[in-house]
């Protein structure tokens, strides 16, 4: 399921900028069309950070190399002033707000671009991790 029935998803031959540009459309259409909340969006792409990178490291660790931090780690975050206090959330109050359907699908629209444009991990992994530095 794409947002955009009419675009056609860029084959595994597709340079990888084109198939990451229309995975982060993709992302970026079906959060505003559907108004994810944050906490929904964040839930999702750290899933997927952790598979992705799960994969990376096993490969690498075959390899006899290691993730580079910069796809291991999370990226850092600058923050201007006093960072908000999350204590004042109630979080069997977020977690009970949480639309399954709705996190399901944009799971969906990831899965289903990143394995049918054949992204290599490292490029949709880069791509994630600059997602969660926003959501965060």
């Amino acid at each position: 399921m794409l947002v955009d029935e009419d675009a056609k998803m860029p084959g595994a031959d597709a340079p990888v900028a084109e198939r990451l540009l229309f995975l982060q459309e993709n992302m970026v259409n079906f959060v505003k069309q559907y108004s994810l909340p944050v906490v929904e969006v964040a839930l999702v792409v750290s899933k997927y950070i952790r598979v992705l990178r799960g994969s990376l490291e096993d490969a690498a660790e075959a390899s006899g190399e290691v993730l580079p931090a910069r796809l291991a780690e999370p990226w850092p975050v600058e923050i201007d002033g006093v960072a908000p206090a999350i204590d004042s959330f109630s979080l069997d109050r977020l977690l009970g707000s949480l639309d399954e359907d709705r996190m399901d699908i944009f799971d969906t629209i990831i899965r289903t671009i990143v394995n049918g444009s054949e992204i290599p991990l490292a490029s949709a992994l880069t791509l994630l991790r600059d997602w969660e530095m926003r959501l965060r």
